[in-house]
Parts: structure tokens; sequence; C-alpha cells
């Protein structure tokens, strides 16, 4: 009688695999953490935290922040139309420009003195995946601007002249421009937030695609909604806020918040071993 072979027992995991299988996860097979209603409130301390931590290299970036705003007020002087349009580019170069600050709180995670040097090159660790990103979030910010041009010309008969007043846009007889207006941005604003709230520092951080980013941070989003629109309230809510006094808020509430962000996606996503992108 001929004695089959026994099958081969399967190879142990080692954190090479373990690192392979990992980075093919789907968005679906990655673990999310149940969050509670007080988390967004710890992560802004936990942010603050951070900037203490690294102070100037937090205001250089909220220095940024702050250009970017007198930019827009300087075009808006000029062409309202656009600038309101092109406003939507803060949520295409806010996310950009956190990386810087979620690699500084990464290193700091990790026991490790955070350099400003390093952070303006953060996104070279994963250079291809955050351009297919960075795309998405160009196309939409594009569709956005492209849509609001649109409400303009229906509402107005064309593009009108406030002669940089934003309170002539903001006139009573503008009811309708003004609640198509929010109604449009809110569509794409609460998109954008969906797919980007934990995409940015998930791909810094992890061996992960654009594509299954996107999805993980819109999953997050609608299993978990009552959280993250707290979340994205306070978001807004401070940012409003910083551009009261001429954009100088931003001076320290922007890289607050971007270090924030970076603890928003640590306590959210659950840790896998071999999941971390090469440092």
């Amino acid at each position: 009688m001929q004695v089959q072979p026994l099958p081969e027992s399967p190879a142990p995991l080692t954190a090479e695999t373990a690192g392979q299988t990992t980075a093919h996860a789907t968005a679906f097979d990655i673990r999310l953490r149940p969050l509670g209603w007080d988390r967004p409130l710890q992560w802004l301390q936990q942010g603050w935290a951070d900037f203490r931590r690294c102070p100037a290299l937090g205001l250089f970036y909220g220095a940024c922040f702050v250009v970017m705003g007198w930019g827009l007020l300087a075009v808006f002087q000029h062409a309202p139309a656009y600038t309101l349009a092109l406003s939507a580019g803060f949520l295409l170069m806010g996310p950009f420009l956190c990386l810087g600050l979620y690699d500084a709180s990464l290193r700091l995670e990790r026991g490790e003195t955070p350099r400003l040097a390093q952070s303006l090159v953060a996104w070279n660790r994963r250079t291809g995946t955050l351009a297919i990103f960075g795309f998405v979030l160009l196309v939409m910010e594009m569709l956005w601007g492209r849509a609001a041009l649109v409400v303009f010309a229906v509402s107005f008969d064309g593009m009108p002249d406030f002669k940089g007043s934003l309170m002539a846009l903001l006139d009573p007889e503008n009811l309708g421009f003004i609640v198509a207006y929010i109604v449009v941005g809110g569509v794409f604003a609460g998109l954008i937030f969906a797919i980007s709230v934990i995409s940015m520092p998930m791909i810094l951080h992890r061996q992960t695609d654009a594509i299954t980013a996107g999805l993980t941070s819109m999953r997050l989003v609608l299993t978990q909604t009552g959280v993250m629109l707290w979340w994205g309230a306070l978001l807004t809510l401070l940012t409003v806020l910083a551009l009261l006094p001429g954009f100088l808020g931003l001076l320290v509430v922007g890289p607050v918040l971007g270090h924030a962000s970076w603890h928003a996606y640590r306590d959210a996503v659950i840790d896998e071993p071999g999941s971390q992108a090469p440092a």
C-alpha cells in the first residue's frame, strides 16, 4: 500500500510576510477602534501638547497657513467669485502642509526629536501614493470650484462686482445664493472630509495605497458618524475663529489641528504587526 505524503505545514508568519499581508489588506480588513464622544477633545489636547514640544516647527507651518490666507484676501479684492472658489484649495493644501506636522508627531511618538528639514520632505517616503491621493483631492477641489462659479452665474446672471466688499455678498437680497452656495459647499466639504480625515496620516504611517486609505477614512465616518461629525464641527469652528483676527490665529491653531489629526488617526485605526511604512 502506497503511503500518501502529509500536506506541508504552512510557513510561519514572519515580520516580513506579516508586512506583505497587511500591505495587501483591503479597507474592510483594517480594524477600527470604537471612539467615545470625548475623544475629539483629547485629540486637541494631544495636538496642543505636541505643538508645545516642537513650537518652532509648528509656527513655521502656522506661518504658511497665514500666508495662504493673506493671499486669498489679496485675490478677493480683485475677483471675489474666484476667491470663494479657490478657498476650497485650503482643503487641498492643508493636508499636504500637515504632512510635516504628522511626521513631527510620529517622531515624538517614537521618542525622537522632530526636525524641520525632515518634516519638509516627509512626503518623499510615499511619493507615488500621496501623488495619487493628491490628484483625487485636486479633481474634487476643481469640481467644487466649478460648481461655485455656476452658483454665482445662475444667481446673479453673470459674475457680480462686489467692489471688494464681503458684506455686499451677504446682503439679504442674496439669500437664495447664500443657501445654494452653502448647500453645494457642504456637499463637497463633507465628501472631502470623509475621504481625507485620516487618509494622509495613514498613508504616511502605514504600508497602504491611496484607495484603501480613502475608503478606510470613509468607513470610519460612516460607521462612527456622530463622533466624526463632532470632530469635523470642532475643526470648522476653530478654523473659522482663527481666521477672524487677520488669519493670525492660524499661526497656532493650524499646527495644533495638524498634530491633533495625527492623534485622531492613531486613535481610530488599530495598529497591525508589519503595517508601518519604511521610516
